[in-house]
C-alpha cells in the first residue's frame, strides 16, 4: 500500500532525530504507521537530493534488517555516498564503535570475522553460567539500599548492575566504572543521525584513549577476561587488527550496560504505570522471564536499528527505493504492529510473544541479547522478591526522560519500598 499521497509529519517524525519528542513517541508510531509502511521523510543527514525513509512495521523491517544483500550498514561501500560517521570523531583519535570499523557497521565477510571472535562469550549457555554472579551483583546493590526505604533506582540499580557485569566479563576495572559511564551518557544522548552535540568528539577520544590505555595495560598483564583474549588474538596477527580490536572493546564496553539498563529502569516505570500487571508479576515471579520480553517489546531501549542503505533499486511496499538511500526501521514501531500483535497498544506480561524486534533481526541482531534477558530476570525478580511495596516517591509527571535517536531512557527514577 503506498500512501505517499498522506501528509507525513514531517516536523514530528524528524524531532525523533532530535531527541525532543519527549517521554511518549508511541501514538506518533501509530501515526507513521497509518501512513504507510514504509513513509519518505526529508534526510536527517541534510542530504537534500533523495529521500530517507523510515519502515514502520514488522514485516517490512524484518525483511530489511536481513536481507543484507540489498540493504548495507555500511552507506560508503556505495558511490556517492559518505560515511555517516565521518564527520563525527576527530579522525587523530582512537577508533571506537562509532568512528571505526566494528560489527555495527561492516557487512559479509567483515562481520562475520568479527563476530566470531566474541560470540562464544556471549552464548545462551555461558550467559546462563554467568547468573551466580550477576545475582550476587543485584543483592549487593540492593544490600546497600534496603535499611533506607527508598533509592533511585537508576543510580542505585539498573546503572550499575549491567555496567559491573560486563566489567567482570571483559576486565574492565571497577573504579573507571563510574568515568566509562559519563563518556556513555555523553555519547549516546549527544550523537545520532545529523545531531552532534557540542563535545561529543572530545568524548568519543577520551573514550578511544582510555580503551588505548586499558590495551597496554592488559598487554603488559593479561588476565582470564574477554579483553586479555582478544589481545591474544590481535597478536596472532591474521584476525583482528589494533584497530578493530579497539573499536571492538569499545563497543562491548558501552551496547553492554547501557541499553540493559534502560531495560530495567524503563521496564520497572512500565510496571509501575500498569499496578495490575505489576501485582500479577508479583504473585507469581515465573512470569519474570515472559514479563522482560513484553517489556522489551512494549518500550525496548532501541528505538531504531542502525540505518541501511539501499545496495540496487528496489520496490519496498509499493514505494521505490533507490540505489543509495538510507533506510531507517523504526524498532519500537514495529514492535507495536497492529497486524502482528493483538491489542499491541497494551502492556500485557502473559502475553505469548512469536517474536519482537527489540534486539533487531538477521546478521546484526544483537550479540548480547542472552545477557540482557538473563540480567534483566535477576534484576525484575530480585527486585520483587525483596521489594514488593516498591513504587514511585516523587510525582509521575516529575519522573525525568531522556530519549534520543537510538534509546529512551530515564534519567532517574525516585522510589520507596
Amino acid at each position: 500500500m503506498n500512501n505517499s499521497d498522506k501528509i507525513v509529519p514531517e516536523k514530528a517524525i524528524l524531532s525523533l532525530f532530535s531527541g525532543k519528542s519527549g517521554e511518549n513517541p508511541f501514538p506518533l508510531f501509530a501515526q507513521m504507521r497509518e501512513l504507510g509502511c514504509v513513509i519518505p521523510i526529508s534526510n536527517p543527514m541534510g542530504s537534500t537530493d533523495r529521500p530517507a525513509w523510515m519502515v514502520t512495521r514488522m514485516e517490512e523491517a524484518m525483511q530489511v534488517l536481513k536481507d543484507h544483500a540489498r540493504f548495507t550498514v555500511d552507506g560508503s561501500s556505495i558511490d556517492g555516498n559518505s560515511d555517516i560517521r565521518q564527520n563525527i570523531a576527530d579522525p587523530s583519535a582512537p577508533p571506537t564503535f562509532f568512528s571505526g570499523k566494528s560489527m555495527l557497521s561492516v557487512d559479509e565477510p567483515d562481520h562475520r570475522r568479527l563476530r566470531i571472535l566474541v560470540s562464544k562469550a556471549f552464548t545462551p549457555k555461558y550467559m546462563e553460567s554467568l547468573r551466580p554472579r550477576v545475582q550476587e551483583i543485584a543483592d549487593k546493590l540492593l544490600d546497600r539500599v534496603q535499611d533506607k526505604g527508598e533509592m533511585d533506582l537508576v543510580k542505585d540499580y539498573a546503572y550499575p548492575l549491567p555496567i559491573n557485569v560486563i566489567s567482570h566479563m571483559l576486565g574492565v576495572p571497577q573504579a573507571d566504572q563510574e568515568q566509562i559511564h559519563g563518556w556513555s551518557a555523553a555519547i549516546a544522548h549527544g550523537l545520532g543521525l545529523g545531531k552532534q552535540d557540542p563535545g561529543v568528539a572530545e568524548q568519543l577520544r577520551a573514550f578511544g584513549e582510555y580503551i588505548v590505555q586499558l590495551v597496554a595495560d592488559k598487554r603488559q598483564h593479561p588476565a582470564d577476561d574477554l579483553i586479555s583474549q582478544l589481545i591474544a588474538i590481535e597478536e596472532e596477527g591474521d584476525r583482528l587488527d589494533e584497530a578493530e580490536l579497539i573499536s571492538m572493546i569499545s563497543l562491548l564496553i558501552f551496547a553492554g550496560h547501557e541499553t540493559t539498563s534502560n531495560l530495567i529502569a524503563t521496564g520497572t516505570m512500565m510496571l509501575l504505570d500498569h499496578p495490575e500487571q505489576l501485582e500479577k508479576l508479583k504473585a507469581d515471579l515465573n512470569l519474570v522471564p515472559a514479563a522482560v520480553e513484553e517489556l522489551l517489546r512494549f518500550n525496548g531501549p532501541a528505538t531504531i536499528a542502525g540505518p541501511r542503505f539501499a545496495t540496487e533499486d528496489i520496490e519496498l511496499a509499493g514505494q521505490q527505493i533507490k540505489r543509495g538511500d538510507m533506510v531507517i526501521p523504526v524498532l519500537k514501531s514495529a514492535n507495536r504492529d497492529e497486524i502482528q500483535f493483538m491489542d499491541p497498544e497494551e502492556l500485557d506480561i502473559t502475553r505469548t510473544i512469536k517474536r519482537h524486534l527489540a534486539f533487531g533481526h538477521g546478521i546484526h541482531m544483537c550479540l548480547g541479547s542472552p545477557l540482557a534477558r538473563v540480567e534483566g530476570d535477576v534484576a525484575f525478580s530480585t527486585l520483587l522478591r525483596r521489594m514488593p511495596n516498591l513504587r514511585l516517591s516523587v510525582p509521575r509527571e516529575n519522573v525525568s526522560w531522556h530519549f534520543t535517536l537510538s534509546s529512551q531512557g530515564l534519567t532517574s527514577l525516585p522510589v520507596f519500598f
